[in-house]
């Protein structure tokens, strides 16, 4: 006669309830050994912030500054989106700026010299990007060429391009409709409120649902009461960015009036969800964080490394193409400096600033328009002071160094705590 052996199993292992107090110790843990993410991008938005609004709060805190601080970030943020993806794998692309003043040449050479519809010109532009964007991807990828290398050639080429597509310095205007809207013209207060509802409401099923289906399958989560704060959080700055845009701006309501949220703004926050999406919800985003963590590891798990890195100068040079069309739309117009001056320098500084690591591995495309809110705030508020662009530039370089130098020691923690 045999026995069967019935193992008697203890009590199943339960995931303990989140508490706003462990969430807020897992977060102080997480600063301390080196994972600061963002926030010395928001902390460095509000010292900004304050320091102009107390030395000119007439000018800085008005309406209409506050629509100027989109549209003047609006081209830098775009690229530098896409910058983040070059970044992740601790490369680098000098060539963004001047191919966004490609992009934007072509565009504006198809819409004004050769007569061709708007999105015609804009699917142009950004097929222009892709193109570029596979060509310095397979220089770097298959070739082997540093992307230091090919990116400083290909901006020296770019601007030579640039000056070929604009007839050696004439301007090319655009006054097509819709191009000159983008970056020009704002959506009906009612559009406004009507959009910042969606992304509440959407925003808030997508934290709902993540909180609900981690805690089914037993997983750690946040707490409730954090994921409410984060709703809360994002409708109250919703509602007053929307409340402030949508009062009159105009200063002779008899002439025109000037009232709404710019056009751009949901251009960018489109973007910025699908990016985010790209990265956060896909294989290829996880992808692409493994190969920037460690390519040798990530070729040896099967992940295709040439073809991760390609596509992301691909997708740089896309967002740089979108930069240079909301460009051409601002200015009215492309001429030789499109895409040139600090462009470049305020898109790779944006990305840095926000969050994203210079040694690859870490960031978001929010970093990028964290970055870019900074940049604008010290572009914006400077000028109002009255200084100089010689002041700006060392401003902002000093910002740029000190954002690196987060970069750099939070790195040098995380290994010295092994989080890393």
């Amino acid at each position: 006669m045999t026995t069967t052996a019935v193992r008697k199993d203890g009590p199943a292992a339960v995931t303990p309830a989140p508490t706003v107090g462990g969430h807020v110790r897992n977060y102080l843990s997480r600063v301390r050994g080196g994972d600061v993410g963002a926030l010395p991008a928001v902390l460095g938005l509000i010292v900004l912030c304050t320091v102009f609004a107390v030395m000119r709060p007439s000018s800085f805190l008005s309406a209409g500054n506050f629509a100027n601080l989109f549209t003047q970030g609006a081209a830098v943020t775009l690229i530098a989106m896409g910058l983040v993806f070059v970044l992740l794998l601790g490369e680098i692309d000098l060539s963004a700026g001047f191919a966004s003043g490609v992009c934007a040449a072509v565009l504006a050479n198809l819409v004004t010299v050769l007569g061709y519809p708007w999105w015609v010109a804009v699917l142009a532009a950004v097929a222009t990007g892709l193109v570029i964007g596979t060509s310095l991807g397979l220089l770097v990828a298959k070739i082997g060429i540093p992307s230091f290398v090919v990116t400083l050639a290909g901006f020296l080429a770019f601007q030579g391009i640039v000056l070929m597509l604009v007839k050696d310095g004439t301007n090319i205007s655009v006054r097509d409709e819709v191009l000159v809207a983008i970056a020009n013209r704002n959506l009906a207060p009612t559009l406004g409120w009507t959009l910042a509802a969606l992304a509440v409401v959407g925003y808030a099923a997508v934290q709902l649902l993540r909180h609900r289906n981690r805690l089914a399958r037993g997983l750690i989560t946040d707490p409730i009461a954090v994921v409410a704060l984060r709703i809360g959080g994002l409708a109250v700055i919703l509602g007053a960015a929307v409340y402030v845009l949508n009062l009159e701006r105009s200063r002779n309501v008899l002439v025109v009036s000037l009232k709404g949220v710019p056009i751009v703004v949901p251009v960018i926050a489109v973007l910025l969800i699908i990016w985010t999406f790209v990265l956060q919800r896909t294989s290829y985003g996880r992808h692409i964080y493994a190969v920037g963590g460690n390519r040798e590891a990530a070729r040896r798990a099967g992940i295709g490394v040439d073809r991760i890195r390609i596509s992301v100068f691909m997708i740089c040079s896309s967002m740089a193409a979108v930069g240079g069309i909301v460009a051409a739309s601002r200015a009215n117009s492309v001429d030789p400096n499109t895409g040139g001056s600090n462009v470049l320098l305020y898109a790779v500084g944006a990305a840095v600033i926000g969050g994203t690591s210079l040694f690859g591995g870490k960031g978001r495309v929010l970093d990028a328009v964290l970055g870019g809110a900074v940049v604008a705030v010290i572009e914006n508020g400077m000028g109002l002071m009255g200084y100089s662009a010689g002041v700006k530039y060392v401003v902002t370089g000093v910002v740029l160094l000190l954002a690196a130098s987060v970069d750099a020691l939070s790195r040098r923690r995380a290994a010295a705590t092994g989080t890393r």
